[in-house]
């Protein structure tokens, strides 16, 4: 794995501590009929922060550790912040695999990062269509 695919992986990693951080809030505030969603979803970036971890740390890059604690760029006090965060959150994370996607030499990790491109986008969708946001996807999410 070059330096190039490091670093991008890195930054990706960096994306997924955030997220599952703001899962976290996510989960105090959402509308408790979607706690069956929110902790699916939590799961799905806590196995891709662990993964990416492992692809991390098999390369023998130095794996950064997550920030003691993230800050919000919203307040959330009730259901639809949350889900707004969970919007930012998912926003966020296609961004960055979308730019693993765009940085990385290595066939095997564009195929990885693809792969969580697309998961991050159906989970954004999921959140747009519950805020009743039209269109609920774009078409290249993730991209600057």
């Amino acid at each position: 794995m070059t330096t190039t695919d490091q670093q991008a992986l890195i930054d990706a990693l960096s994306a997924e501590y955030a997220a599952v951080y703001a899962y976290g809030v996510i989960a105090a505030y959402a509308n408790h009929d979607r706690d069956k969603l929110v902790a699916e979803y939590t799961a799905a970036h806590r196995a891709r922060r662990d993964a990416t971890i492992d692809a991390l740390a098999a390369t023998g890059a130095q794996v950064p550790e997550p920030a003691a604690a993230y800050t919000s760029p919203i307040p959330v006090n009730d259901p639809i912040p949350a889900a707004k965060l969970a919007v930012t959150v998912e926003s966020d994370t296609a961004a960055a695999w979308y730019s693993v996607v765009d940085r990385a030499d290595s066939a095997d990790l564009r195929r990885t990062a693809l792969e969580a491109l697309t998961e991050t986008a159906v989970r954004l969708a999921t959140w747009q269509s519950i805020l009743g946001t039209n269109p609920v996807t774009t078409a290249f999410p993730g991209k600057p």
